[in-house]
């Protein structure tokens, strides 16, 4: 991770209080080009909006040896409208054997990821309907999971098998044929993973039957109630064991259950157990109850990092503290706790229950989940530990470009989703000024929006609704651009002024705490114009910025 950079800025005199201030930027600064085949992936045409998928049979067989997979998954869809052609997605490696509907197969076609089908008649609005498409290939092997997706092939240290997926950005096509697009997640699946004898598949939901099979395989069908987006879905295939137990929730009994390799069952036993239960603890109270009850919690080991896979966690922390051992913050607070525990299972809430519509607002998930480590930290050792750790992270920002990406081209925007969009949230709690508002607005967003996929404007609407202030210009700075704002003073007539500069948004008035030196902080709402410093006996050299709470830089004339 690259360290932030100090920028000075100068007129005749200047304080600087922040780590990193940019060079000048611009939205939609760095633009790429994008493909027919960008397109495709990430966009809504009629050919996807035309249908709304409601169940999956996903039934997969892994040939590990030959690092192969074949198998089928059944689409049930109701028609928004009247058509006759629909899209879905399929990586082009993997072969479309069949699609099969009402016992016929149907013509396809395919450009680049995607597949379109041809009913023989018009499909009706209001009706529901299904096909099956049976595909065979041998998958994208991920270089570097999660951080590049697909299916990794490797053994544990027993040289037994052990695979995994990981698919998030890339999108679940690149192993099963699907519907790929997060705006529509599917309303209940089914997943059946077949793997070798003497080998377990753990997938998301319910564990319902385990079938030996004739051929020297084993399919293990899990049963996922609750709606869930699709890179989430899972295959996870090892030398696993099982152990579980309960939680009290808000909603009841919550059940935990916990699949480490069989050789890691007491290490998991010492290392998820306190760190799940008190993961639940925190985020019950900051976020609402967990959003999964009917599917319960799962944490799976797994041979790659980490993936807030929706009632299946993958976990590859090797059973520590901190991330891989490491304080992401350089407070000391990251190591009192499992990264990947509390960060993947936060995502529970932030990602698998509020899902962003498109990938270019998936701040949305990472955001607000980097966030929630603070609070867990809150939780158990004070609002002060937490705000430390927060400010800690600035470190990891790089302000290389804006937060938001692209619309309708399954393209990210800036990797500082995490780290800068932590102390966004972190400013606009400080903004709001009320804690019990605060987690109140955390809790309503769950509730909101619970098991619903949303845009950039929802969220920010009803953060400002309920906050009972316009926060719109305050997001729009620091997810749209990359520029951090300057809060600018200088002396007049022997008055003191300040204002905003360095700052891109229409309207960009954030209200800040300042004190004069020794005192107390008080609010202040700068705008883009010089005006009088509200605050009595302050100065332009005796002036202080809350800039421990706020991510700005402090330019003195």
């Amino acid at each position: 991770m690259r360290n932030n950079t100090l920028y000075i800025f100068s007129l005749t005199l200047l304080l600087v209080s922040v780590c990193l201030l940019p060079a000048q930027a611009q939205l939609g600064a760095n633009r790429e080009t994008f493909t027919r085949a960008d397109t495709l992936r990430g966009s809504l045409s009629p050919l996807r909006t035309c249908y709304d998928i409601n169940y999956y049979h996903l039934d997969v067989k892994f040939d590990i040896g030959q690092k192969f997979i074949s198998g089928s998954n059944l689409f049930k869809f109701t028609a928004t409208q009247d058509f006759t052609k629909l899209q879905f997605d399929l990586f082009a490696n993997l072969k479309v054997e069949k699609v099969v509907y009402k016992g016929k197969k149907l013509p396809y076609t395919r450009e680049f990821n995607a597949v379109f089908i041809t009913f023989p008649q018009t499909i009706t609005n209001g009706s529901k309907d299904e096909f099956t498409v049976y595909y065979s290939g041998n998958p994208t092997i991920a270089k570097r999971a999660p951080w590049d997706g697909g299916v990794v092939f490797t053994t544990d240290s027993l040289g037994k098998p052990w695979v995994a997926t990981a698919c998030q950005g890339v999108g679940a096509s690149i192993w099963w044929p699907t519907k790929d697009h997060q705006y529509d997640e599917v309303d209940s699946a089914l997943i059946s993973i077949s793997a070798p004898n003497g080998l377990k598949d753990v997938s998301n939901g319910r564990l319902r039957k385990v079938t030996k099979l004739k051929d020297g395989y084993t399919r293990f069908d899990w049963f996922v109630a609750n709606p869930i987006n699709n890179y989430d879905i899972e295959a996870n295939i090892g030398d696993y064991v099982h152990y579980d137990g309960t939680y009290q929730g808000e909603k009841g009994k919550l059940t935990l259950d916990y699949w480490p390799l069989s050789y890691n069952i007491n290490k998991a036993k010492k290392q998820w157990n306190e760190n799940a239960t008190k993961m639940l603890k925190a985020f019950e109270h900051w976020f609402g109850p967990y959003p999964f009850y009917e599917d319960g919690y799962k944490l799976v080991e797994t041979p790659h990092l980490g993936m807030e896979h929706q009632s299946g966690t993958a976990y590859g922390n090797h059973y520590q503290n901190g991330y891989l051992g490491r304080d992401l913050s350089g407070t000391g607070w990251g190591l009192k706790w499992d990264f990947i525990v509390v960060h993947e299972s936060g995502h529970e809430w932030f990602g698998n229950n509020i899902t962003s519509k498109d990938v270019a607002d998936m701040w949305i998930h990472e955001s607000f989940t980097n966030y929630s480590e603070s609070l867990f930290i809150e939780t158990f050792y004070g609002k002060q530990a937490g705000q430390e750790y927060v400010h800690g992270t600035r470190m990891n920002i790089v302000n290389d470009r804006p937060i938001v990406g692209p619309y309708n081209v399954n393209r990210e925007g800036s990797g500082d989703m995490y780290y800068k969009g932590g102390n966004l949230l972190n400013m606009v709690r400080t903004i709001i000024n009320d804690d019990e508002k605060w987690r109140n607005i955390l809790r309503g967003l769950n509730k909101t929006f619970y098991h619903q996929t949303v845009t950039y404007d929802q969220i920010v609407n009803y953060i400002s609704e309920q906050a009972g202030i316009n926060l719109s210009p305050v997001f729009d700075q620091y997810l749209h651009y990359k520029n951090i704002p300057i809060l600018e003073f200088t002396t007049r007539e022997g008055k003191t002024l300040c204002k905003w500069t360095n700052a891109d948004a229409k309207g960009f008035n954030m209200p800040v705490r300042v004190r004069v030196k020794g005192g107390d902080y008080k609010f202040i709402t700068p705008t883009t114009r010089y005006s009088p410093v509200n605050l009595e006996g302050a100065t332009k050299d005796n002036i202080e910025v809350d800039t421990f709470n706020y991510y700005v830089g402090v330019m003195v004339d």
